[in-house]
């Protein structure tokens, strides 16, 4: 029987040795409020794979793209909420789908044949007065409305 897999976790040395960083630099992430690294039971910091993924778009905003701290929250908040929204859409659009396909499959024969489902609509009630009116009678309360 296979192992669960564990995720991979690296002390701040390791990460800060990799990425050309200093370990304060790190620290300071983490004040900010940027990372937020698990820790081990005696209080060391441990980087796992997410948290990695989030300090290469860090340093990418910060070195390439001359972005602030200030600017760095803010831009990774908007991507997590960008990704809420996201996930939120693709919810929406499977159950309309799942809806659309049960109005479908419970409609008529007729419409189960058309490249386009017909649902039925409930039926409207017309103005008489607008129903009956001719082109004439349309122009003259025109004519009457430029007065």
């Amino acid at each position: 029987m296979a192992k669960p897999r564990s995720k991979a976790a690296y002390m701040i040395s390791a990460v800060a040795e990799q990425y050309q960083i200093h370990p304060q630099t790190l620290r300071l992430y983490e004040r900010e409020g940027l990372l937020a690294p698990s820790r081990s039971e005696g209080n060391t910091r441990l980087y796992t794979d997410e948290d990695l993924e989030r300090l290469e778009v860090i340093l990418k905003l910060t070195r390439e793209l001359g972005v602030n701290l200030a600017g760095v929250e803010i831009i990774l908040n908007m991507r997590e909420k960008m990704a809420a929204m996201q996930e939120q859409i693709e919810e929406f659009v499977a159950t309309l789908n799942q809806e659309l396909s049960t109005r479908v499959r419970s409609s008529s024969p007729e419409s189960k044949q058309s490249l386009i489902p017909m649902v039925q609509m409930s039926p409207t009630v017309v103005n008489r007065e607008s129903a009956g009116q001719s082109k004439e009678s349309r122009a003259q309360r025109t004519r009457r409305s430029e007065r």
